[in-house]
Parts: C-alpha cells; sequence; structure tokens
C-alpha cells in the first residue's frame, strides 16, 4: 500500500462520477486508506493503478495514477464480481457480502 502525500482529481471528471456511479473522489480518497489491493492497469500510455477498496460496507474500485507524490483520482465505482473474488481471496478473513 502506498503513503500518498496528497490527492487531485478534475472537478467535472468528480461531478459526472457521482452522477453515474454514486461515488465521490473525496470518499474515494477515505477507502485507499483501507486495507486494499491494487491492480496495474495501463491504458494509452499511462500507467494507472486500480485498487480494490472496502467502503461502507461494499467494495468499491478506485482507479488513480501517479503524479510525483500526488495521487490523482480518474474514476471510482462499485467494484465487479470478479473484483469482489479477488479481493476476498486476498483477505480471507474479511467477510463477503
Amino acid at each position: 500500500m502506498k503513503d500518498f502525500i496528497s490527492f487531485e482529481w478534475d472537478e467535472n471528471k468528480r461531478r459526472i462520477n457521482i452522477q453515474k456511479h454514486g461515488i465521490d473522489f473525496e470518499d474515494a480518497v477515505e477507502a485507499l486508506f483501507e486495507p486494499h489491493i491494487e491492480v496495474p492497469s495501463d491504458q494509452n500510455g499511462e500507467v494507472r493503478i486500480r485498487a480494490i477498496c472496502p467502503f461502507t460496507g461494499r467494495l468499491i474500485a478506485v482507479v488513480y495514477t501517479m503524479r510525483g507524490e500526488t495521487c490523482r483520482i480518474i474514476s471510482a465505482r462499485a467494484a465487479r464480481k470478479n473484483e469482489q473474488q479477488l479481493y476476498y481471496a486476498n483477505y480471507p478473513g474479511r467477510n463477503s457480502r
């Protein structure tokens, strides 16, 4: 798990993400401080990381990239079934819902 120094995001993307997925990037920041797994995700030459994190009784997927010591949030959504399975395989002591 990384030690994040600061966070940033595009405000327009944040508003769209709230409308589309019901998850605020500010909540995604909180989720990144919980025990989570990270999966690399290269897209268009930019190294991105998909973090599967617990948040308010469910799992969410937070996609971000690092810019120096700053974590730039790209998107946040409910974790897909395969992502949930991957998370619980790595954290077997946690209850799956």
